[in-house]
């Protein structure tokens, strides 16, 4: 006879096997034994118990309210005991100094809203998640910016260059060209809403997965400042779909007859000349000119020109176009009919209704001036000049 195990012994005798229940917890003491093995893992991680001194970290400092909490209730104690493999509910830290801070006042401190109306359960009524503490360190504790007057003047400028077209936003993205993931000194960026500046650059430490990392003094256009690690910094911008570098200057031409690695196209600006009988076009054909940007195909915009008023209600030649890269399109149109606004043709005709319509893009001014304007946009100089109608040329504003 083969041998049997003791469960198809029974079951041969007609003896029912009743099989442990799993058992279940309440949400309450799922968040007692969620906090309890955060405990766990730092005792693994680091040899001993959390301890309890404003020198320690605010982490450290949290789950040591928590043992200590944990420690004093029973219910606790008994519900816990199971995974204590440490015996760290009957070891207390009596040598260590105690901290005169609740884990509600930690969790602030840390960023983290405390939710009042929340069932107070007296321990770990707020145990923040793995992203929640790693997004507390990539943000870090955002201050008061002192002496932010040295700095205000730096942001201002960066949105005059931004709005001009002077500097341009990139994707924060990794291994991506030169739309690299390196962070330095004097550099801009845009996280969570707001302008960032890296004011400084501490000497490079070695971080615990063996990178090498730096402490940053980071400054907001809103007034705050923090001090966050390199890499956080990294971290944040990759996970904001909003975060965006900002380029330097110098960071190369706004259009360019061919692209570069890594550059991403936006568009196109583009000349037009029309075709309209209207007295004064006729009258002025080659000098009168449509300056605008499209992020299609200039051929698709323009194939019912005939029938839109903003063409004139008539064909549309196209003299002249240049390629956009990495630049806001609405704000470079902006710019350029600021540039031109003195030359600007007034003009009104009727649509197709007879409503009266007066289209705003079209300028009395040569191509040749269009074309130096460009070079001027290259160069990041067009915000210092305009054009004058008097001299058909663009003079220093």
């Amino acid at each position: 006879m083969a041998d049997l195990s003791d469960d198809e012994l029974l079951a041969e005798l007609g003896v029912a096997i009743e099989k442990p229940k799993a058992r279940t917890y309440t949400p309450r003491e799922e968040r007692i034994i969620a906090g309890f093995e955060d405990v766990v893992r730092f005792y693994d991680e680091h040899g001993r118990a959390p301890q309890h001194g404003e020198e320690r970290d605010i982490f450290e400092r949290l789950y040591a309210v928590r043992l200590d909490r944990l420690r004093e209730l029973d219910e606790c104690r008994v519900l816990l005991a199971p995974l204590d493999t440490h015996g760290l509910l009957n070891t207390p830290e009596a040598a260590m100094p105690v901290d005169n801070i609740d884990d509600d006042a930690l969790l602030a401190e840390l960023g983290i809203a405390v939710d009042p109306a929340a069932d107070d359960i007296r321990v770990l009524r707020h145990v923040p998640s793995a992203d929640e503490r790693r997004a507390a360190e990539e943000i870090a504790n955002r201050e008061k910016c002192e002496n932010f007057t040295a700095f205000k003047p730096l942001f201002e400028q960066v949105e005059r260059d931004l709005d001009s077209g002077v500097r341009v936003t990139r994707p924060f993205v990794r291994d991506a060209g030169f739309l690299k993931a390196d962070i330095t000194k004097g550099q801009f960026f845009i996280l969570g809403g707001q302008i960032a500046y890296v004011a400084e650059v501490g000497d490079p430490i070695r971080a615990p997965n063996g990178e090498t990392d730096a402490r940053l003094k980071v400054v907001y256009s809103n007034a705050t400042e923090s001090n966050l690690l390199l890499r956080s910094l990294q971290r944040a911008l990759y996970k904001d779909d909003a975060g965006r570098r900002i380029t330097e200057p110098e960071a190369g031409p706004l259009f360019a007859a061919t692209t570069e690695e890594g550059d991403l196209e936006s568009g196109t600006i583009y000349v037009l000349r029309s075709n309209s009988d209207h007295p004064t076009i006729a009258e002025h054909r080659d000098l009168i000119h449509k300056i605008g940007v499209t992020g299609g195909s200039i051929e698709a915009r323009i194939s019912n020109a005939a029938k839109d008023a903003t063409y004139l209600l008539a064909g549309v030649e196209i003299v002249a176009s240049y390629n956009l890269f990495n630049i806001n399109r609405s704000k470079l149109e902006a710019l350029i009919h600021r540039v031109f606004a003195p030359a600007q043709v007034d003009l009104t005709i009727r649509d197709r209704f007879g409503n009266p319509v007066k289209p705003r893009e079209w300028f009395l001014v040569p191509l040749a001036v269009i074309d130096a304007a460009v070079e001027k946009i290259r160069d990041g100089s067009i915000v210092n000049y305009r054009y004058d109608p008097a001299q058909a040329t663009l003079v220093e504003a």
